[in-house]
């Protein structure tokens, strides 16, 4: 048995070098590569449009195994934050197509998030639906019943369905339909009968000359809370949403209940439901799933940013929501979790993540607001974010659960408080900086430190590049957090070091940490109103497609959403991606994106 993998970056680690993310990279695809000896290889795809079978499998099974040798809660939230940010946006965007695709222009376009990641939680369904014990007979059965064969994901779908006795049909649905279900939540509670209806609805995207899509089967997991913050005794359940709507019923409940619904992300779904900012605050600091507590810090702050970008388009003033200060300080002081679940929970959600929720983006004010609410906590909550930070400063640079952990929270703790802009915090970032032997806490330092427009930062960044230049793959970690940096400077950062000594086009890993980094994970910098960064990143588009065409594709895609901009931003980045269409000689790997993009 053996392994391909394709990049150093996953090989190649030490703590002075690598990060904690690094680490458990490296392992997630060391992972994934060698489960590829029987999901892939000695079970493998009679053609590309199976491609899911076998990467959707074998990322779900990377996934498990990161789990279980990390922690189930913060390896889920990830995988899931990773989903949300590429794949629905994917599903949102022209270049939508289901996990198992009907046609293609160019193979290396194939390998989407869409056919990986969603492909992966297509496959979870099926834990989900069956137990774990299920799960486990029907993967036994596929991979005894097709080893050594070519097969299709009807043939793993039916392996599934003989091991379990079970009718799974109505699951081909998901590989055959493109987009994000929408499933609409709505409860009522009847105090005299002691009961709770809880409605979902379901509904999906439709596509132009396509049919109306059937319902999915979606397993909805969920559970009511009672006032003590526990589920009420006979409340947590397995839903299986198979109709377009349908109403649960629960009994036994003689207090009205908070739902918990979608536990775990038990489906690739988006979920709609009106909610308190209460009841939101109550699951943030009660809800015992681990990942819905998460998910409802996010959608609470979610509420409260989107408040704020409405506030900023308005021309009003901003103003911060005490409630929210609370449940950070309580997730905070809570005792029961540990360094990383409060790193994740007392995190925001990203500028791309609340850009999906407006119908016309204005990255300015995403921007300005998201920026408002780091600095309100980092204000309202200094006291805590110093002791934290404090207390968790001693320690090693050794990779287990609890030095992880505790850097995880540490650096969140300095991220709130650098955004302050004060010399006593910014003093703080500047000597982790240098003090540091491992390159998580170094790298989190230089982070915090790029993102401000302050004396310290040009020495930083020549303090990284003189002590670095010399391992490629830090020095891509260099490239990256400035073309991420929301420092005014950041275009013009990027546009020299587009013309540094060590900046090579041709280099894959160093173009990714340079072009795509900036084009996909700065908005506000790659947005900016003049259409100027736009025309730079359609430059080098053209100049990578005769040597990479395979990385310019990736790169192109940034502008896939342009659409969804406000009509001047939309107008600049249309113009660039005619101007790509139209140049002879153009491969089919950006072709096929650029043409798709535009509609054509």
């Amino acid at each position: 048995k053996g392994l391909n993998v394709f990049n150093s970056k996953y090989v190649l680690a030490k703590p002075s070098t690598a990060t904690d993310d690094d680490y458990e990279g490296i392992e997630g695809v060391v992972a994934h590569e060698y489960f590829h000896n029987w999901t892939g290889n000695r079970v493998t795809c009679r053609d590309w449009f199976q491609l899911t079978l076998k990467e959707g499998l074998t990322v779900f099974r990377d996934q498990e195994f990161s789990a279980d040798m990390t922690s189930p809660a913060v390896q889920r939230i990830k995988d899931v934050t990773r989903l949300r940010t590429a794949q629905f946006a994917e599903d949102a965007g022209p270049l939508a197509h289901p996990i198992r695709p009907e046609s293609y222009i160019e193979m290396n376009n194939f390998y989407t998030s869409t056919v990986y990641e969603k492909g992966a939680e297509v496959v979870r369904l099926y834990q989900t639906l069956l137990g774990r014990d299920g799960f486990r007979k029907g993967l036994r059965r596929y991979l005894e019943m097709h080893d050594g064969r070519a097969v299709t994901c009807d043939d793993f779908r039916q392996a599934m369905a003989e091991a379990n006795d079970l009718d799974l049909s109505q699951l081909e649905r998901w590989y055959s339909h493109a987009g994000t279900p929408v499933v609409r939540a709505s409860g009522a509670w009847d105090e005299s009968a002691g009961s709770y209806a809880l409605t979902l609805a379901q509904s999906q995207r439709v596509f132009p000359d396509a049919a109306k899509p059937e319902p999915l089967p979606i397993p909805v997991r969920v559970g009511l809370l009672g006032a003590n913050g526990n589920d009420i005794a006979g409340t947590a359940h397995t839903l299986e949403l198979l109709e377009s709507k349908q109403t649960f019923t629960f009994e036994n409940v003689r207090e009205r209940p908070v739902p918990s619904i979608a536990r775990g992300f038990s489906a690739p779904i988006k979920l709609e439901m009106e909610r308190s900012r209460e009841e939101l605050a109550f699951l943030m600091a009660n809800d015992p799933d681990p990942f819905n507590r998460w998910e409802a810090g996010q959608t609470f702050a979610k509420d409260v940013l989107l408040g704020l970008v409405g506030r900023v388009l308005d021309g009003q003033a901003l103003d911060m929501d005490p409630a929210l200060v609370h449940a950070f300080h309580r997730i905070l002081s809570d005792p029961s979790l540990d360094g990383s679940i409060k790193a994740l929970t007392l995190s925001l959600p990203s500028e791309e993540l609340l850009s999906q929720e407006l119908s016309e983006v204005d990255p300015d004010a995403v921007h300005r607001a998201r920026d408002f609410l780091v600095r309100e906590l980092g204000a309202a909550l200094r006291e805590d974010w110093m002791r934290t930070y404090v207390e968790n400063s001693q320690g090693t640079d050794r990779v287990n659960k609890a030095e992880i952990d505790r850097r995880r929270l540490k650096n969140r703790a300095l991220r709130y408080l650098v955004a302050l802009e004060e010399p006593e915090t910014i003093g703080l970032a500047v000597a982790q900086f240098r003090s540091s032997t491992g390159m998580t806490d170094y790298e989190a330092a230089f982070s915090a430190l790029v993102d401000l427009d302050s004396s310290e930062v040009d020495g930083a960044i020549a303090e990284f590049y003189d002590r670095w230049r010399g391992e490629p793959l830090v020095l891509d970690k260099w490239f990256r957090m400035q073309a991420m940096s929301s420092s005014p400077a950041a275009f013009d950062r990027v546009v020299a070091l587009s013309n540094h000594p060590d900046f090579n086009l041709a280099n894959p890993n160093r173009a990714r940490s340079l072009l795509f980094a900036f084009a996909a994970g700065n908005p506000v910098a790659f947005h900016r109103a003049d259409g100027e960064a736009y025309r730079f990143i359609a430059d080098r588009v053209l100049a990578l497609d005769a040597i990479n065409p395979q990385v310019a594709s990736r790169i192109v895609s940034s502008f896939n959403q342009w659409r969804r901009f406000e009509p001047g931003r939309a107008g600049l980045m249309k113009a660039q991606l005619e101007r790509i269409a139209g140049r002879p000689g153009v491969s089919k790997d950006v072709s096929e994106i650029v043409e798709r993009a535009l509609g054509r």
